[in-house]
């Protein structure tokens, strides 16, 4: 049975709903036509030109990324800027752009969850627990952020040294004693320093995020915990592996035929030698 870009936001809807989007976020369809049918889809990380001028001579119809193609109000569409030439390309080659931030971080199995099991931690809720904005069967209270408990109490030095390991990174930054006992962690995908009063208040000796700053580090050594910075690429792009398992499940499950795979073009934009 074909499928058509409504039936996919269906099945997206179910694993990760807009509504739990933050007010200031754009989720959702970004360029395209909900009618439009869907055979391929594409799951990447960031919805860059490049992506999108593959996708066209790989005859992709849906393109799902997690960061929105239009974040901020765009006032023209200059196809001569980067955005625009990806909207032209998108448009000329009838390939629908979808995005799932937020709502993605914050669902039940989303973002977070995803790097809570990967770094090995247990019993995990919410960070910053929220209001719900919307509720499905399948999708408990969930907020920003994840604090979880470590299977055994390490040292933050081997705990750094673990992450680094079961994330397959090539590298990580961290501030704290190196000797203070982790027994509990705090995580948040991408850009964490939002969450930082969040895990100041918490039980968790460690916070392990993404795009943490100079300041950041020296604020948390006054308190004598401990921070991680895994990147933000690397803190998110676990996801898309697990989301192309999901939706073809969920799709398949519903009887559609359209093949759903990670783009597999995409590197972290920050190099190290």
């Amino acid at each position: 049975m074909s499928a058509t870009v409504a039936d996919v936001i269906q099945a997206m809807e179910r694993i990760c709903p807009s509504c739990l989007a933050e007010v200031w976020d754009n989720v959702g369809l970004q360029v395209g036509h909900r009618q439009w049918p869907v055979n391929n889809i594409w799951i990447a990380l960031d919805p860059q030109p490049s992506i999108i001028d593959a996708a066209a001579r790989k005859h992709v119809d849906l393109i799902i990324t997690h960061h929105p193609l239009i974040f901020h109000p765009i006032h023209s569409v200059d196809f001569s800027s980067p955005i625009g030439a990806a909207i032209q390309t998108a448009a000329v080659h009838r390939i629908s752009v979808f995005a799932a931030h937020t709502n993605l971080d914050k669902a039940a199995g989303g973002v977070n969850d995803v790097l809570c099991s990967r770094i090995g931690l247990t019993c995990c809720r919410a960070l910053s627990v929220a209001a719900q904005e919307c509720a499905l069967p399948d999708q408990e209270v969930q907020g920003l952020g994840r604090i979880g408990d470590l299977s055994h109490p390490m040292s933050l030095a081997a705990f750094a040294a673990l992450i680094k390991k079961k994330m397959n990174l090539p590298m990580v930054r961290y501030s704290g004693n190196p000797e203070l006992l982790v027994r509990r962690a705090a995580v948040c995908s991408g850009s964490g320093s939002g969450l930082l009063n969040d895990f100041l208040v918490s039980n968790a000796e460690v916070y392990v995020s993404g795009d943490l700053r100079y300041h950041d580090a020296r604020n948390i050594e006054i308190t004598g915990k401990a921070l991680i910075d895994i990147g933000h690429f690397g803190s998110e792009y676990l996801i898309v592996e697990v989301l192309v398992e999901r939706l073809n499940a969920l799709l398949s499950g519903q009887g559609f035929q359209v093949a759903v795979k990670a783009c597999g073009l995409e590197r972290d934009p920050f190099l190290v030698i």
